[in-house]
């Protein structure tokens, strides 16, 4: 069977003008500034009531993700086409895609198949200019930290010791050591320097998490960008940036309005990765998706245990916002590698690597459950090569756990593959919860991390490097630690090591380096060989990438 590419799907669709999908639900066309016929961001003025939110938020997150894919970002577009379909009103909230990835392994970020946000090459590709303006305004601060150390350094910065980074919104792994201010005094003072992919900048995480534009400044002002001789944080305040970073940011600030296939609202905004940051979509998006529609769905980045764990003790203890049901996405596939089965080697029934790959979904369903207090439902993302005994082995699994599964096949049939899910969300979000952190904010930084690696990871508990150390006695000599921690792990394992799959028990997770996000209002403990400067594959999806002689855009996923 030939199946169409995401693009020849999309293209297929003919789209409704921007202006009535904001129409649906409430929002005047005067509060819109337009981007063509189909895409548009939002005046927020007088759009969010300062009241308690109106509607039922719906967090999609997922299992430990593998290279087979589980389908998050399909799974969350089906769900709130199928939520319209059976009579609810609803809208999404997602994260804006990186060109990192784009260009790099993962394509596009925009669902697949049937369940796709769209206009689907503007969303992967420059958008709005969103991710431009971050760029831009962090690479002015960069800028004028070190004008200031060329003209005299009146803060006495040392110069051994910044801790901002340029910025670009590309996988190039030859930018993540440099050294600059080289060629004579008039170029600047030389130092060693690097880039960050512009995802990982301390400032699109506090763009995602503001609360409006003068929260925005409040929080660029706190960013800490070095530390003079004495050991004391100079922050972006005192170098007097944050109203030009602000100025950069005006527009970038107003979530982005796009439609479904099937013209569900969608809010697609921001961008933080989720294993070295906290992987969710603005603030502003899920509260005008909340204040709009009866059913706001939205997701976190990677597995439970990072983009869900994340969402719940920072987005949310930043935002009061608290989901009233989750969907973890899973696969058949997926499980299979959990248990210990190749790529080459999925398609083959094998229902004891389904079984032996079940410990990592029950993990997920146990943390869902008993850590966070949420009603938990099982999205298994339907693939034509899963057999009907695997199926029976995953269903029977979460029976035991008391959590329903429902088959979604929103890939291959939109809204109409996932009219089950959304019946048993619906029914989910009446349910009561008991919702928790996994910490206190005013837990020493060391219990944070060990219950974050207890209670989510299921590990033993964690370990410091010595130069750990050093940061964690810095952090808590300058006051800057009551944060909460933003995990920095690979997303392939509870552990932090990649290889061990399944659910590991037993192991210590080692804390690499501490470093504070004063501004975004977060702490991050690197762990592993996380890169906030990820590199091309051998074979970038850039090489496929192309365009027709129509000006056409062909190969995006």
């Amino acid at each position: 069977m030939t199946y169409l590419s995401d693009i020849e799907i999309a293209n297929q669709v003919t789209l409704k003008p921007i202006k009535e999908i904001a129409k649906s639900l409430g929002i005047p066309e005067e509060n819109l500034s337009l981007y063509g016929n189909y895409k548009a961001k939002i005046n927020l003025q007088n759009l969010l009531p300062q009241t308690t939110r109106k509607g039922k938020l719906i967090l999609v997150t997922a299992i430990t993700p593998t290279p087979a894919g589980e389908g998050k970002t399909t799974t969350s577009v089906g769900l709130v086409d199928a939520l319209n379909r059976i009579g609810k009103k609803a809208a999404i909230a997602l994260r804006e895609p990186s060109l990192g990835p784009v260009f790099g392994v993962k394509g596009g970020a925009a669902g697949g198949g049937y369940a796709q946000v769209v206009p689907m090459e503007d969303i992967n590709l420059h958008f709005t200019g969103d991710f431009h303006a971050i760029g831009a305004a962090n690479n002015l601060l960069a800028a004028l930290l070190d004008n200031h150390i060329h003209h005299g350094n009146q803060l006495e910065i040392d110069n051994r010791r910044i801790a901002w980074k340029r910025v670009v919104d590309m996988n190039d792994r030859q930018l993540r050591y440099i050294v600059d201010g080289l060629h004579g005094r008039v170029n600047g003072v030389p130092r060693e320097d690097g880039y960050d992919i512009t995802v990982a900048s301390e400032i699109m995480a506090v763009l995602c998490l503001a609360n409006d534009i003068v929260d925005l400044k409040e929080k660029l002002a706190r960013m800490i960008v070095a530390y003079n001789y004495h050991g004391e944080p100079i922050t972006a305040g005192d170098l007097n940036a944050a109203g030009a970073l602000t100025a950069l940011l005006k527009e970038a600030i107003q979530p982005n309005i796009v439609q479904t296939l099937e013209h569900s609202p969608a809010f697609i905004h921001g961008g933080p990765f989720a294993n070295i940051a906290h992987g969710c979509n603005s603030v502003l998006a899920t509260k005008m998706a909340l204040t709009y529609a009866d059913y706001a769905v939205t997701e976190a980045g990677f597995g439970a245990d990072l983009g869900a764990e994340k969402f719940i003790d920072i987005k949310c203890r930043q935002s009061d916002l608290q989901p009233d049901a989750v969907v973890l996405v899973a696969t058949i596939r997926a499980l299979k590698m959990h248990g210990g089965v190749k790529k080459s080697d999925l398609s083959a029934e094998n229902i004891p690597a389904v079984k032996k790959g079940l410990v990592n979904l029950e993990r997920h369903l146990y943390n869902i459950q008993k850590v966070y207090g949420l009603p938990v439902v099982v999205a298994i993302n339907k693939f034509p090569t899963d057999t009907q005994e695997e199926l029976i082995a995953v269903q029977r699994a979460c029976e035991e756990q008391g959590v329903e599964v429902s088959l979604s096949d929103v890939w291959g049939q939109g809204s109409l593959g996932g009219e089950d899910l959304a019946e048993k969300v619906v029914r989910l979000a009446e349910q009561e919860k008991h919702f928790s952190y996994v910490y206190q904010i005013d837990d020493p930084i060391e219990e944070k991390l060990t219950k974050i690696v207890q209670k989510v990871y299921g590990g033993k508990g964690i370990e410091f490097t010595a130069s750990a150390r050093k940061d964690l006695a810095q952090l808590k000599q300058n006051g800057l630690d009551n944060y909460p921690i933003c995990m920095a792990k690979t997303q392939y394992s509870f552990s932090d090591d990649a290889t061990k799959i399944g659910a590991p028990e037993d192991f210590l997770v080692t804390i690499s380096q501490l470093k504070v996000s004063a501004g975004a209002g977060f702490i991050v403990a690197l762990t592993g060989a996380v890169m906030t400067m990820p590199g091309l594959p051998k074979i970038p999806a850039a090489e496929k990438i192309d365009v027709d002689e129509n000006g056409n855009i062909i190969g995006l996923f």
